[in-house]
């Protein structure tokens, strides 16, 4: 499970995406379907294959999220997204600066460097 520093900050992000859309569409603090969400979130980042080199999300060239939640989750951002950088300044700048980097390669896919002699 991954749990540096990167992956945390991205798990807070989720996690006040989520609490802000549920709060505002469910008039709930955390429905069950919006916890469900959550945990899910939660736990795809726990394995993310990139680690703390992982881009956004949505620049990611591996899609690991069910189609389910991956309709529920897009919901969330386009919701919580413009309104983060109000209510979350801070979380909402390191996610915009974390957007510019390009997404790493899938290590399973990467051509090992070559080396001169």
């Amino acid at each position: 499970m991954n749990a540096g520093p990167r992956i945390e900050r991205e798990k807070t992000t989720v996690e006040r995406m989520i609490h802000m859309y549920c709060a505002s569409h469910h008039s709930s603090p955390l429905c069950n379907t919006c916890e469900e969400l959550l945990q899910y979130a939660h736990k795809r980042l726990g394995l993310c294959v990139f680690g703390e080199r992982k881009s956004t999300c949505g620049k990611c060239p591996i899609h690991c999220y069910k189609p389910h939640y991956k309709q529920q989750i897009k919901q969330v951002m386009r919701y919580a997204g413009p309104r983060m950088i109000v209510k979350y300044p801070v979380l909402a700048v390191h996610h915009l600066l974390d957007g510019l980097k390009p997404a790493p390669k899938h290590p399973k896919h990467s051509k090992p460097s070559r080396t001169q002699d």
